[in-house]
């Protein structure tokens, strides 16, 4: 069942099986250096409590476990059963990390528990009213001084684009996506109560790691 029936984010059967496949394929492998890189630039610590919201197969956890000692602890939130069973499968190993299956559209139980809270090509995918709803939970779940990193799609106008990349856009992407990418989200964040904002730009600069800090 699809909750967003133009959303592209809610994968399921064959699609999730093969996400992680799919991904390297269609990047030509840079997806696997970015998400690396990516997981090195969030300074996580041994200690740290981390929400991924919309965890997936478990890839990321994979690679952020390599800096949580037993102290630490990794909760993934997704809806996807292909996905949930990846996740556990990789992650069996590792009883500090676990998988939820829970919507993150919906209000969540958290309440300033986590140290960082993560979230990767997921915002796009939604209207913009439940993306709102995505960050009130991720700044509800996060202690003071918290960390929050959107890996997204950056600011830009798609009728800007190189014409191979724009048909690349209009053919992947769903209707939602046209609008985020037309947003000024460190503002939105900023109103929502983050600030000491810090980014990092991948491909071309057509996406960024966003991070934002809990207000104290």
């Amino acid at each position: 069942m699809s909750y967003y029936p133009e959303s592209k984010v809610e994968v399921s059967g064959l699609i999730a099986k093969y996400y992680d496949i799919s991904l390297d394929l269609v990047t030509l492998g840079m997806y696997a250096s970015m998400i690396r890189k990516v997981v090195r630039l969030m300074g996580i610590r041994q200690g740290d409590r981390i929400l991924d919201l919309g965890a997936g197969s478990g890839r990321n956890a994979c690679l952020m476990k390599r800096y949580l000692s037993s102290e630490g602890e990794f909760i993934g939130l997704d809806i996807s059963e292909v996905m949930i069973y990846q996740f556990e499968k990789k992650c069996a190993d590792f009883p500090n990390m676990k998988i939820v299956n829970k919507r993150i559209d919906r209000e969540l139980d958290y309440d300033g528990y986590f140290d960082k809270v993560f979230i990767s090509f997921v915002l796009h995918g939604f209207p913009q009213e439940i993306r709102m709803r995505i960050i009130e939970n991720a700044l509800k779940a996060l202690k003071k001084a918290g960390e929050f990193f959107n890996l997204e799609y950056n600011r830009f106008r798609v009728d800007k684009m190189p014409f191979y990349l724009r048909i690349a856009f209009r053919l992947v992407e769903c209707p939602y996506a046209f609008d985020f990418v037309e947003k000024d989200w460190k503002k939105i964040l900023f109103l929502q109560g983050f600030g000491n904002f810090a980014e990092h730009r991948f491909f071309g600069g057509y996406v960024r790691l966003l991070k934002g800090v809990k207000a104290a």
